[in-house]
């Protein structure tokens, strides 16, 4: 197994997280000085509270790159390389090519679909474990079988990083799998933002974590149009939003709310609970469908 390889990509890692750091810093001191602002009129209050709540933002994002802030590369055919990571992270203000490519970015979809069969213009698929700063393993996938170049990284299985995800400790909160998503859930997670989607599936097949990662797309694909709507997560109980609270703002995004359905009406909490007719009821298949269709009805 080739130390280079690693001590390459722990240079890498390394430099990222200083360049992590330094945007922290600068995001932190606009904070600081905007609240010091006191300004005359409420225009000038409107615009620190935008920067304030910006600059914010930006913090919420680079807390959330501090655990797995890269974890893949990407090496093409035609000599382009990248890495991808929870965030995307640029040299300089003025650098137009990132060091590091955001998960949800176009460029990044070959590391979740590429195949042996369909390479999508890859070499090889590189995997990159870490723990906090340090690079602990690589794993590369050779997509390009006339690529004759060897790293000693090359992995026999397919699938050991899935396979080391699933055997992970649990800690009784649900983590988010930009690591390890699969073709079927990427296709879920990107879908067309064109109204109502269903995703249907058994008890622990990822429904709700790959509904959750499509929140963090669409909200990185459509995010103008999103920010003035708002996003809500609507949960069956406090315990189950308790359960998920980490996922979105391990990917970045803070903005969003949950609420279970008896703290919808603004200003009320339902405390009641059904009656064992009116649960049963509820939980009837053809129930999903009627909210569907009145979720369709209400976009039109």
């Amino acid at each position: 197994m080739s130390t280079e390889e690693l001590r390459e990509e722990q240079q890498f890692v390394s430099g990222l997280y200083a360049r992590l750091d330094a945007l922290r810093e600068e995001a932190e001191t606009a904070v600081r000085a905007s609240l010091r602002q006191v300004g005359n009129g409420l225009q000038a209050r409107l615009e620190r509270d935008i920067m304030v709540a910006e600059r914010s933002g930006l913090l919420a994002a680079f807390d959330a790159g501090e655990n797995g802030l890269v974890f893949g590369r990407l090496a093409f055919r035609d000599g382009r390389d990248h890495h991808i990571g929870r965030i995307g992270i640029r040299a300089s203000d003025t650098e137009r090519t990132p060091l590091v490519i955001d998960w949800r970015a176009e460029v990044a979809r070959p590391f979740y679909l590429a195949t042996g069969h369909t390479p999508m213009g890859l070499r090889r698929r590189r995997h990159i474990t870490t723990e906090g700063r340090a690079v602990t393993a690589l794993h590369d996938e050779i997509l390009d079988l006339s690529d004759t170049t060897r790293t000693g990284h090359e992995s026999a299985d397919a699938d050991e990083v899935l396979l080391a995800a699933l055997d992970s400790a649990r800690t009784g909160r649900m983590h988010d799998i930009v690591q390890t998503i699969q073709a079927e859930q990427d296709r879920i997670i990107r879908a067309p933002h064109h109204g109502v989607l269903v995703v249907e599936g058994g008890p622990g097949t990822g429904k709700t974590v790959v509904a959750l990662h499509r929140a963090a797309y669409l909200l990185y694909a459509h995010r103008e149009l999103l920010a003035k709507r708002a996003v809500l997560i609507v949960g069956p109980n406090p315990a189950f939003l308790g359960y998920i609270g980490e996922v979105l703002p391990a990917l970045g995004e803070t903005g969003v709310l949950l609420a279970t359905l008896g703290e919808l009406f603004p200003g009320v909490t339902a405390t009641g609970t059904d009656t064992p007719a009116a649960a049963e009821v509820k939980g009837r298949a053809e129930m999903a469908d009627v909210l569907a269709r009145a979720l369709a009805d209400r976009q039109q």
